[in-house]
Parts: C-alpha cells; structure tokens; sequence
C-alpha cells in the first residue's frame, strides 16, 4: 500500500489551479481514476484528500449501518455528499474549487500534509498553528504508535 506522507506548500495560480506533490500524485497515478477526491473536513478548517480506491473502502465500510439509518444517511452525506472529485491536467495540477478555497481559507499558497492513507490541504498558516498543537498534545500526552494487533489466520 502507498502511503501519502510529507509536508509541501506550493503555489495557487489565478485560476486556482495547484500542482499535487509529486509524491501524492505518485500515490494517485497508481489508481483507476486519474485524480484525487475532496471534502471539506468534518474536523478542522481544512480539505480531506483520498485516492478512489480508499473512498471505495470507506464506502464498504458504510456497510456496517443499517441502510437508510440516522447514521448511515448523516456519515454519507458528511463524507459522500460533499466529495469532489478532481483530474489532473497534464502538468499535475488540480483546480481547486472557490467554495473548497474559501472553507479551507486558502489564498496564493496550498499546504499539502500527507496523513498515511489520507492527505489535508491547508492554507500554510493555519497548518503550522495545527501541527504546532498536534506535536505539543503528542509529547504531553506521551502518545505511541499501537503495537499490532495480529490478525487471525494471518502472521
């Protein structure tokens, strides 16, 4: 599995179009679909970015709920119902939705994070104010990475 990892801020052009790191769109290339979805977090003030494959795993997640429930229709709307999907043009860039930009606070420049399996998109100033709090709530709380947990039938 690839992962997204790193941090890159790069420049937001007129049309509010972006270049994706080289290394995500690596990640991406190796997909179905030639882009990238995107939705506004339900977390932070900040884009959630995921290639198709994994919006597919979290789709047969959903399968967890009853159909139709309360949860089930609040989680896919949240997530589901606020994706876009973006294709690269043939330099690798991406454009961003005003209504996107405008949520995220983003101006000429993007920061892209890479998350593992995810990655966020942030206006550079508001992602030092956060990785600045994720490395202070880190230390002060002496967080690990979970040893793990073996799977049954598998090594």
């Amino acid at each position: 599995m690839s992962l997204f990892f790193a941090t890159t801020v790069n420049k937001l052009d007129a049309k509010g179009r972006v270049s994706v790191p080289a290394g995500f769109r690596d990640v991406l290339a190796a997909q179905t679909y030639k882009g990238v979805i995107l939705l506004k977090s339900p977390k932070a003030e900040c884009l959630e970015g995921f290639a198709h494959s994994f919006m597919e795993t979290m789709s047969a997640r959903m399968d967890h709920f009853d159909l139709f429930s309360d949860t089930q229709d609040d989680i896919a709307m949240s997530v589901f119902g606020q994706a876009v999907a973006l294709q690269f043009d043939g330099d690798g860039r991406i454009t961003l939705p005003t209504a996107l930009r405008d949520y995220a606070g983003i101006g000429s420049e993007v920061a892209f994070v890479g998350l593992g399996q995810k990655f966020q998109i942030w206006s550079p100033e508001r992602l030092a104010v956060r990785q600045q709090a994720a490395v202070a709530t880190f230390q002060q709380r002496g967080l690990t990475i979970p040893a793990r947990t073996p799977v049954e039938g598998k090594d």
